[in-house]
């Protein structure tokens, strides 16, 4: 009888994190709630295109999430939104007037005009 073994290969992240963004999740992580286990990517429908991104702390694993370890915690990306987010990356930007996160998503068609939601 001859046996069949599968080689695991890992896969590439569906969000690409930059040093910064990095950096910012462990600010997050630091200063986060108690139960806090990381923090989470998910794209809720809202605004006048559609979906929005969302980042927020969350307290247990959901089963298809995807999960990608950072050195400064564990960042979380909704399953049912990776799909919208394949090949994306996200940056932490600040400037004098604003902060937060940005993304260059492939996948988005178009955007509102204040940039606060996405259509793919």
């Amino acid at each position: 009888m001859t046996e069949t073994t599968t080689s695991s290969r890992a896969r590439p992240a569906a969000v690409i994190l930059t040093p910064a963004a990095e950096e910012r999740i462990a600010e997050l992580m630091a200063k986060a709630p108690e139960d806090a286990i990381g923090v989470k990517l998910s794209t809720p429908r809202r605004g006048c295109s559609g979906l929005a991104y969302s980042v927020d702390y969350v307290s247990e694993e959901t089963k298809f999430d995807e999960k990608i370890e950072t050195p400064g915690g564990i960042f979380y990306i909704d399953g049912a939104s990776v799909l919208y987010l394949v090949g994306s990356t996200m940056d932490w930007q600040e400037d004098d007037f604003t902060a937060g996160f940005v993304f260059e998503n492939p996948n988005a068609k178009g955007a509102c005009g204040c940039g606060e939601s996405f259509m793919v």
